[in-house]
């Protein structure tokens, strides 16, 4: 069997975890921030975001910049006009 450069499930989580603790803490951000924040390697935020979403607890908000994660529940509420 070959080495795979994915982490494993329990790191997976873990990872979640740290990512979910980060946003409870200080709101929706960006990829770069969130890796920075939490000095988590990128693939393994990937990973991590991948399982929250997969769970329903995050949600993507467009930006003109580009796409923050946004911990579920508290994202603001657009109402049009």
């Amino acid at each position: 069997m070959t080495q795979s450069t994915f982490a494993d499930i329990e790191d997976i989580g873990t990872a979640a975890g740290v990512v979910w603790g980060f946003l409870n803490d200080n709101g929706s951000t960006s990829l770069t921030a969130l890796t920075k924040g939490t000095d988590l390697p990128k693939e393994l935020a990937l990973q991590a975001i991948g399982w929250l979403a997969r769970e329903d607890k995050i949600v993507f908000e467009k930006t003109l910049r580009g796409r923050l994660i946004v911990l579920k529940g508290t994202q603001q509420v657009c109402e049009a006009a």
